[in-house]
């Protein structure tokens, strides 16, 4: 039975009046303009106290903001009519991830690892039609419990491909019927996650991990992540990690760590850069994550302190071939050699070295790069940092110009809250309506699964949140403030004001993206988008919005939700595409008087 919320149509638009009947057409519109108050939900609770609407004395202004508003509105209707809905994709496609085409790669001859980096350049116009579920797919377990069990059907990956990816992996998961247990108690001897954190703490001169934030800890990024048990294990510790791995077509890290409700994304640096600015994490750390440092001249190294903050850390674990001695062989000794060396060139020390556990720590001296000597790496030149969106790896050293070079030990002298207050009270405030909004209706779209009790909405649906226009990442900062249970992947475009560095230094995860482009993610992997100006930003760009829209449908969960705030003209766009994604759509009058409204929009399951 579907709600009444969506029941009512916003409006309905039939053939308009001739041209010549303008006082007719004036009339036609004061009356919409009736029923659109008179059927708009007044839940939300302005910062402000609600503004008078404006008041035309000008009789002819009048007339003309009416036709102005009627031309456009049947403009809409008319459009929304004669569009089709989209189809569904075939069987192939149902963990597809634009950009990422290893096959077509290396028949244009890249190599050398570059043929599983991300080419958008080189990909074909995709067919418009909606990625579908898997045949054995399931609305993923409420979390926390979501955390560590996951539908094996949600995952592209097959049980011998499971049972052969690693001794430690094999003692951290437990294979049930249709389901991946994780595990990380302390019952594991030597190769248990608490006990590795616990171990890495130490080595940098701390009690225990629950000291990582007053090392000045808060941020890292995770590359080569496995399934992710060593990040869900932070997220306990109260930090920020991200995973991020290379494309992989079955077995994915990444899809398995989005799938447990952790931060993740497709990334890696083979010949570019990673889509974050200079000095964006705390920590970076690498178990077994496949990566030969010492290649290219040493340029993933370069690329690792590019993206470090000062002192922040570099852990590095090699695979254990001597798990129960605390010295290396000759042959792993002389491997890490080179690694050594170099480190020396780019000021990072060496803080502690145990069982194969190698512990650097990046300078906080932003002159040491200009007082090395021998085979001194040079410092970039002003204004490289400029733009980080996938540029070529450098051979140069970056971020010592930058107004963030400050050590991860001194964090009380960067942005402080007050700075954001103004920000804040707003995003307060929308994060309230938000949640009143979707509470209400969380489970009233579709007949309730058997056994599926309602526990209070939206605690169970929504935990992997992407903020697509994030600014200076207030929604984040209102769903840490309310204790809701969720993470947020702000997204700063790259052709609005680079407010990415702030959201970072507030410790939250973010990412620079092109949204003329695929984001890099596996499909169904997000529970809410949230989109603020986004298609007004977009109006002016190369975008097409029926692509953006295709790509927000993949990344989407089925019963996953979508918000839209934006001026009246763009919700009307997006209102008769969200018809062609199958979404449910309903436009939101905000009672205040402005132009702004909300289209809030809900993704169906589709079983076929």
């Amino acid at each position: 039975m579907r709600s009444p919320w969506f029941s009512k149509p916003l409006a309905v638009f039939g053939r308009g009046p001739p041209t010549s009947s303008l006082l007719l057409c004036v009339v036609c519109v004061l009356g919409l303009i009736a029923i659109l108050g008179s059927t708009s939900l007044s839940v939300f609770d302005p910062v402000t106290p609600t503004r008078v609407p404006d008041i035309y004395s000008n009789y002819r202004r009048l007339k003309e903001q009416a036709a102005v508003d009627y031309l456009e509105l049947r403009t809409l209707s008319s459009e929304a009519g004669r569009q089709r809905e989209l189809g569904l994709c075939g069987r192939e496609l149902e963990n597809y991830v634009p950009c990422y085409n290893v096959s077509a790669n290396l028949l244009s001859g890249l190599k050398d690892g570059e043929e599983l980096d991300r080419h958008c350049e080189m990909s074909r116009p995709r067919e418009q039609c909606l990625v579908r579920p898997p045949k054995d797919y399931k609305i993923p377990l409420r979390w926390p419990a979501g955390k560590d069990v996951i539908w094996s059907g949600n995952v592209k990956i097959t049980k011998d491909q499971f049972l052969s990816s690693g001794s430690m992996t094999k003692r951290l998961m437990l294979l049930e019927e249709n389901q991946f247990a994780f595990h990380s108690e302390d019952g594991l001897i030597f190769d248990g996650v608490k006990d590795y954190s616990h171990q890495v703490a130490e080595m940098i001169g701390l009690g225990g991990d629950s000291e990582f934030v007053q090392a000045g800890v808060r941020t890292v990024l995770d590359i080569g992540c496995g399934f992710g048990s060593f990040g869900a294990h932070l997220v306990s510790l109260k930090l920020m990690s991200v995973c991020i791995a290379a494309y992989e077509a079955t077995g994915s890290q990444v899809q398995m760590a989005l799938e447990r409700g952790l931060p993740a994304m497709i990334g890696n640096f083979i010949s570019r850069q990673l889509p974050y600015p200079s000095l964006s994490f705390d920590m970076i750390h690498c178990a077994q994550c496949g990566i030969v440092w010492n290649k290219k001249d040493g340029m993933f190294l370069i690329e690792v302190d590019r993206v470090l903050k000062p002192g922040g850390y570099f852990v590095l674990t090699s695979p254990a071939s001597n798990p129960h001695g605390s010295s290396l062989s000759s042959k792993k000794r002389s491997m890490l050699t080179p690694i050594e060396e170099f480190t020396e060139k780019i000021c990072w020390n060496l803080i502690a070295q145990q069982d194969e556990t190698f512990i650097w720590q990046k300078t906080v001296d932003v002159h040491c790069y200009k007082t090395r000597k021998h085979g001194a790496i040079p410092v970039c030149n002003d204004g490289h940092d400029s733009s980080s969106y996938y540029q070529p790896l450098v051979s140069c050293i970056s971020g010592t110009t930058s107004n963030h070079w400050i050590p991860i030990q001194n964090r009380s002298s960067g942005v402080l809250p007050e700075d954001y207050f103004e920000d804040s009270q707003v995003w307060r405030s929308a994060l309230r309506n938000y949640w009143s909004l979707l509470s209400p209706i969380i489970f009233s779209d579709h007949p309730k699964r058997p056994g599926d009790e309602d526990p209070t909405p939206p605690f169970n649906m929504v935990h992997n949140v992407m903020d697509m226009n994030a600014q200076y990442g207030g929604l984040n900062a209102a769903m840490l403030e309310e204790k809701k249970l969720v993470w947020v992947m702000n997204v700063v475009p790259v052709r609005a004001p680079n407010t990415l560095p702030l959201i970072l230094d507030r410790g939250f995860a973010g990412v620079l993206h092109d949204w003329c482009e695929p984001f890099p993610t596996y499909p169904r992997t997000y529970d809410l988008l949230h989109a603020n100006g986004l298609l007004t930003h977009l109006n002016s760009e190369r975008c097409g919005m029926m692509d953006l829209f295709l790509e927000m449908d993949r990344i989407l969960r089925p019963e996953g939700w979508v918000i839209f705030s934006d001026k009246l003209g763009a919700i009307g766009m997006a209102q008769a595409l969200a018809m062609q994604m199958h979404w449910e759509a309903r436009v939101i009058d905000l009672d205040n008087g402005s132009d702004q409204r909300l289209l809030v929009c809900q993704k169906p399951f589709v079983k076929k």
